[in-house]
């Protein structure tokens, strides 16, 4: 099967919102009433501090200049969470965050300055107010909904249980409040099929598939996908998985996943001396390797799958289900620079978790998901900011950095090269990541008698020369050289 991914991803750069905590807007007006915790109270406190979906349209310039084009928002139905995985109306945005018309003033907006919109969906689970588990636990074995879920015993035990009366219906990971869905029901699979259908003729772009290898059944998947590409062709399918996801990317299911094992890698070169030991995930596992051990997990995951895949997996270095990057990388601001910039010029669509641009920090769930201090501009690290919008524009300057070719050139211990090429383009790429200065020498077939272009750092009008295939530099201590060929194709 000819694998083929949507174009326009290859030339994204997303980022990654959590709804409830990146702005309030003062044009949504909660219903009458209720009361929101403080903007910027301590996220390891349960509740909702106001985030909308119109706060989004009203920060839609900031995302502009950083240079963003496409937006993954974490689920936005409604729910009785405050992250909303916990679904109970699939055909309704949560109120709280304006309701289906703040949807469709956030499309439109965005639309309208060529920004996509991916959603979150969680189809694995629902929740204990979803309307067909509601109508069971009314009505026990009497419900016709009774096989929509995977019961094994009565009277549920929803929300009291214990060892000696353990929960007796299956949840995501055991979790009472995820009652996981009977995918082989064909009710359970026309309503979430028509539930993505719905969303994508509204005009979302795409989905980002919640914890997707629990539903073990390639069927869904293929039928879903038939469903959400004959709705548009050009709809991005992006799932959540941590490992090796061959089974899913062969061009029948996902165009691609979030691309943990780019982040991992990056975290675990560049911050090698820094790292944090305080995350612990079986599929996140950091350990300190050096430029030849990144080279290889790089090599190791382009491997995996076609071409057309690469181009569209969402490489991350963090998300709402990590620590931030920083504290990942003990606060090592440079370990961070280091990581931003690999990523923008890494094959992959590169996507920003809210407020990593000015340097927000933070533990692993719920700490990782603060809200953004937009009031608190003296808090902002401006010159992350700063360096965020130049690595942007570098990755939108030249489109060889988004779809060339990519061949790993060197990798020696605190020193990483490689090339990326297309239609005559030609980017060259050198990480330094240790403390001193180091006199580079590089030797390819590829380097002709040529010159090169400096564009990293950027505005030394730089031209370095190559002679009979050898480039030689100086590579500054904890930073990058970039150069490009006179073509900017």
């Amino acid at each position: 099967m000819k694998v083929q991914t949507p174009e326009w991803v290859h030339h994204a750069i997303f980022y990654q919102i959590f709804p409830d905590r990146f702005y309030p807007s003062i044009r949504t007006t909660p219903p009458a009433g209720i009361s929101f915790k403080p903007w910027g109270s301590p996220p390891a406190e349960q509740g909702y501090q106001g985030g909308d979906l119109r706060g989004i349209v009203d920060q839609l310039d900031h995302l502009r200049a950083l240079g963003i084009n496409a937006l993954y928002l974490n689920p936005i139905f409604a729910s009785a969470s405050n992250h909303r995985y916990h679904t109970y109306d699939y055909f309704q945005v949560d109120p709280l965050l304006g309701g289906n018309e703040a949807l469709r003033e956030l499309l439109d907006e965005a639309h309208a300055v060529d920004i996509k919109v991916v959603l979150d969906g969680v189809f694995n689970h629902a929740s204990r107010g979803f309307w067909a588990f509601h109508h069971i636990l009314e009505n026990g074995t009497a419900s016709p909904y009774i096989d929509w879920f995977h019961i094994h015993g009565w009277p549920l035990r929803p929300y009291s249980y214990s060892s000696s009366q353990p929960m007796n219906y299956e949840g995501w990971w055991g979790h009472a409040a995820l009652p996981k869905f009977n995918t082989d029901n064909p009710g359970v699979r026309d309503y979430l099929f028509k539930v993505a259908k719905h969303w994508i003729d509204f005009g979302i772009d795409g989905w980002r598939l919640d914890v997707p290898a629990d539903i073990n059944d390639d069927s869904f998947w293929q039928e879903f996908r038939r469903i959400v590409k004959g709705a548009n062709p050009e709809a991005y399918i992006v799932g959540e998985i941590w490992h090796e996801a061959q089974r899913w990317l062969q061009g029948d299911q996902f165009d691609a996943v979030m691309n943990y094992f780019f982040g991992k890698a990056c975290v675990s070169f560049f911050a090698r001396n820094s790292l944090s030991s305080d995350f612990k995930h079986p599929d996140y596992t950091l350990e300190s390797i050096d430029a030849r051990g990144f080279a290889n997990q790089i090599d190791h995951f382009l491997s995996l799958y076609d071409w057309q895949v690469n181009l569209a997996q969402l490489n991350m270095l963090d998300s709402h289900d990590t620590p931030r990057a920083l504290n990942l990388m003990g606060e090592d601001k440079a370990s961070l620079k280091l990581s931003v910039l690999m990523q923008m010029t890494m094959p992959g669509a590169p996507c920003v978790y809210y407020g990593s641009e000015i340097g927000m920090t933070g533990g692993g769930d719920p700490d990782c998901r603060g809200a953004f201090p937009w009031e608190k501009k003296e808090s902002w690290d401006l010159d992350l900011l700063d360096f965020y919008h130049r690595s942007i524009s570098l990755r939108r300057t030249h489109k060889v950095l988004r779809v060339g070719e990519y061949e790993c050139l060197s990798a020696a211990d605190d020193v990483f090269a490689f090339q990326r090429w297309m239609n005559g383009s030609q980017a060259i790429v050198m990480f330094n990541s240790s403390d001193n200065q180091v006199d580079f020498s590089l030797t390819h077939a590829s380097f002709e008698q040529r010159a090169y272009y400096r564009v990293w750092p950027e505005n030394t009008g730089q031209i370095v020369q190559v002679s009979d295939g050898h480039l030689n530099l100086v590579l500054p201590p904890r930073d990058a050289v970039v150069l490009v060929n006179q073509s900017r194709a």
